[in-house]
Formats: structure tokens, C-alpha cells, sequence
């Protein structure tokens, strides 16, 4: 069963290095130049995509909560409402940021919260879209998403198996193109409530979709354990400093730090080999230097039959008999005068 997902052309599968997501959030504060900065440092630091929020506010919130007093250190209005507005960008902003994006070839898309702010993405030609956790069990909204034909990439924190289920068999007869990511709905999440091996879950449970890893976590090392787990795609939110305004940019990744992740990634695909377990060629100076040969133990004259008082095991290695060979060498007769720590090869002996 074919396990893969493709998105803007980079195809997403077991064999493949992890596609990385920066997830920008409203860590932009609003701010347009700074989220094209935000963009260009991610593309920088080797993340193969970006990722905003977007939501219809007015229609998304109640009155009540979209009224509600909201002022305090991290609020950019006093109301709810006012504060989710500052932070929300319109079309002029995702158009120029959709420009921007192709221009500095990183993939960029957004997860939408609601209906409207579906719509809104799909008319800008999202390569892809964000099902958030808090819509785990909103089945109409995925559903309407998944017709789309677009891949999706679906969180499920705060959720059982069931609620995955639920959510990937509504989904499933409209997309194929389906990502489900393993998350913990904690902000920060603590390590203890991570749950890595729920991916391998995941891929037991849905064997032909690619399964990733949303990390709320502080660092960097729970991405490339998830990798080695099974995990392909990996989101984490980012920042340009972490001690910001706002409530994400404490648990998010500064540059370098998304940097260090990328290269982390990286590494383990490939450190993880093939299964074979074989002898490398980088390997052989230290098989010489470290490794142990049977030499002569003493001065040997020609015809004497080896004993285990004649020999001795004793690096650098390589050139005679290796020390599970011993019985190859007991009792055969030598050729040759030998002087102590001459190596005992097999040239040398009698048949």
C-alpha cells in the first residue's frame, strides 16, 4: 500500500527527508514586513513551508466572546475581538504574501478556521491546507475542506483514536490526499503528555497516509525521535524572538533553532540507513588501528607446531588471522622463523 503525499511537487513518503512547516501563526503581530521577514528567515534556515492562520472572526466567535475583555500583557485590543482583528490579515496582505512566496520558493498555506476563511484560501490557490485541532470533530468543515481535491494536514490534539477515525473516514472518500498529524494540544506541550508513539498507531491505523508530528514542546530533539517513529511531515511554530509579544513565541523556534531542526532531520534519514549492516570504508583505519590480529608470542623457528604459548591477540590489526581464527592456527606448523608480534597468516603455515 503506497504511503505518500504530495505537496507543491515535493513528494512526501517513508523513504523521504521530513517536510518541515514553520508555522508562523499570528507571530507576525500584524505586522506585514515583518512576516515576509519571518518567511524569508524560515526559507533560510531550510523549511520547506510556511504557515499563517486565518479566520473570519465576526462569524467564527460568539458576541459574547468576541466582546469579551481581553486586556492584558499579551493582548493587542481590548476586547477579544479587537485583538483577533489586529492580528488578521486581509487579501492585500496574503496576496502579496502568496507573491512573496513564490518568489523566494518556499511553500506557503494557511489553516482555516471556518468556512469563510476556506473559501477565502481556496480562491488564492493554497497548495495545500490546516485542519487545526480544535476542528478534529468538526466533520462539516473538513468535509467541505477535503472537496477542495487540495492535500490536507490535520492535527489532532485533544482527541482519542476514535475522533481521528471519525475525522479521517469523513474525509477519506473526497481527498485521498490526507496528512494526519500526532499532537498535543499543550501550549507548551509537556514532554511527559507527547505521546510519540501514537504515530506508530497512526501508521498501523492508517497505513496508506502519511502521519507527522505537530510539536508544542520546547527544543528540538521530539522532531527527529518522531522521525525515526515514522513521522514525515513536522510543524513548529516560529519567531523571530522568542520573548515577543504574545502567547506562542515562548514555545516557538527562533531561527537558529529551526535551522538546528531541519539539519537534525536531515542527518537521521540518512543515519538511518538501509538495515544492512555491513563494514564501510570510512571504517577501515580504525579497523586496522583498534582491531586485534594472532601474531607470534615469541621467536618461532621453522617447523614448530603452534601452541597457545606461541601466540598472542594484539592490535593494530589486519594482516593475520583475526582472533576467532585461533583454531585455524593451533597445531599447524610454521613455514618460516618468526620474531615476537609477527603476524601469523595463513602464508606462513603449513596445511
Amino acid at each position: 500500500m503506497v504511503r505518500e503525499l504530495k505537496i507543491n511537487g515535493t513528494l512526501i513518503h517513508d523513504e523521504s527527508d521530513c517536510y518541515v512547516i514553520a508555522e508562523v501563526g499570528h507571530n507576525h503581530q500584524g505586522d506585514l514586513e515583518k512576516c515576509m521577514e519571518m518567511f524569508r528567515s524560515a526559507k533560510l534556515a531550510g523549511a520547506n513551508a510556511v504557515k499563517l492562520q486565518k479566520r473570519d472572526n465576526k462569524s467564527l466567535y460568539t458576541k459574547a466572546l468576541y466582546e469579551k475583555s481581553y486586556d492584558h500583557e499579551n493582548s493587542f485590543g481590548k476586547t477579544y475581538g479587537e485583538h483577533r482583528e489586529y492580528l488578521e490579515f486581509g487579501r492585500r496582505e496574503y496576496e502579496t504574501l502568496v507573491e512573496y512566496a513564490k518568489e523566494i520558493k518556499i511553500d506557503f498555506f494557511s489553516t482555516a478556521f471556518d468556512f469563510r476563511s476556506a473559501d477565502f484560501l481556496v480562491e488564492l490557490d493554497m497548495p495545500a491546507f490546516k485542519i487545526a485541532s480544535g476542528d478534529i470533530r468538526n466533520i462539516p468543515l473538513m468535509k467541505h475542506v477535503a472537496k477542495f481535491g487540495r492535500p490536507m494536514i490535520v492535527s489532532t490534539g485533544a482527541s482519542t483514536l476514535d475522533d481521528v477515525r471519525r475525522a479521517h473516514d469523513a474525509m477519506a472518500p473526497l481527498n485521498s490526499q490526507i496528512c494526519l498529524l500526532q499532537c498535543t494540544a499543550g501550549y507548551p506541550a509537556r514532554f511527559e503528555d507527547l505521546d510519540l508513539r501514537v504515530i506508530t498507531t497512526f501508521r498501523e491505523t492508517f497505513p496508506d497516509k502519511v502521519i507527522g508530528l505537530s510539536a508544542h514542546d520546547n527544543g528540538i530533539a521530539m522532531a527527529t525521535a518522531a522521525y525515526v517513529l515514522g513521522s514525515r511531515v513536522v510543524e513548529k511554530h516560529f519567531t523571530l524572538n522568542r520573548a515577543s509579544k504574545g502567547t506562542d513565541h515562548a514555545f516557538s523556534l527562533e531561527p537558529l533553532g529551526l535551522q538546528k531542526l531541519v539539519r537534525d532531520l536531515r542527518r537521521v534519514r540518512v543515519a538511518l540507513g538501509t538495515g544492512e549492516k555491513r563494514v564501510y570504508p570510512s571504517e577501515e583505519p580504525a579497523l586496522v588501528k583498534m582491531g586485534k590480529q594472532i601474531v607470534a608470542a615469541r621467536e618461532i623457528e621453522p617447523g614448530e607446531v603452534l601452541t597457545s604459548d606461541d601466540i598472542a591477540i594484539k592490535s593494530p590489526g589486519g594482516e593475520g588471522f583475526y582472533p576467532y581464527e585461533i583454531d585455524r592456527v593451533l597445531g599447524r606448523r610454521v613455514k618460516n622463523r618468526l620474531k615476537a608480534d609477527d603476524p601469523i597468516k595463513p602464508s606462513l603455515l603449513w596445511s
